[in-house]
């Protein structure tokens, strides 16, 4: 399976590394695109060699072929997955945004591709009104959600907002 992994900018980015080779070791072709704000948390480096692939973090990134790089991994992918997903890159998949590769992507995505997400955020930008309404303009849109846990949070509180287990995002996606 062709998977387009996307990572936003939350100290969970650095799980998205174990999900990366989870599904490399399971054979699947993993397709790694960062926001920048994801890459000051971990580096491209690390996803390149766990996913065997070059990562996409920037437009610039593009300018290596002819082809639209963002076009050619929407066309393949075989399931699209965001995780960890920020409230920002929620709010620009839900309004139809494309500041970044990631949110050109998605934008990109044929309809019946898969496209799960995983958030992780703070509880109160989790519970937010304009996050909630996020989540629900992305659910009509036939996204699928992968609920955070609940825990101890990277911000010192306590609550729902952790990224979901690594367990659960590999079981969710490969049903």
């Amino acid at each position: 399976m062709n998977i387009v992994l996307g990572i936003t900018g939350s100290i969970a980015a650095y799980k998205a590394a174990d999900l990366a080779s989870q599904f490399t070791k399971l054979g699947h072709e993993v397709h790694v695109v960062m926001t920048k704000a994801a890459a000051e948390f971990i580096t491209p480096l690390t996803l390149q060699v766990l996913s065997r692939h070059s990562v996409l973090t920037s437009w610039e990134d593009e300018k290596n072929s002819w082809k639209p790089g963002h076009i050619e991994l929407a066309d393949n992918a075989d399931l699209f997955l965001v995780a960890p997903a920020c409230a920002d890159t929620l709010g620009q998949f839900a309004n139809g945004l494309a500041p970044d590769p990631l949110s050109a992507i998605y934008l990109a995505l044929p309809l019946e591709t898969p496209k799960f997400i995983a958030p992780a955020m703070n509880g109160k930008m989790w519970q937010h009104p304009a996050t909630q309404r996020n989540l629900a303009q992305l659910k009509k849109d036939g996204v699928k959600f992968i609920d955070p846990a609940e825990g101890d949070l990277a911000c010192g509180y306590q609550g729902v907002g952790r990224l979901a287990e690594i367990e659960t995002i590999l079981s969710t996606c490969l049903k």
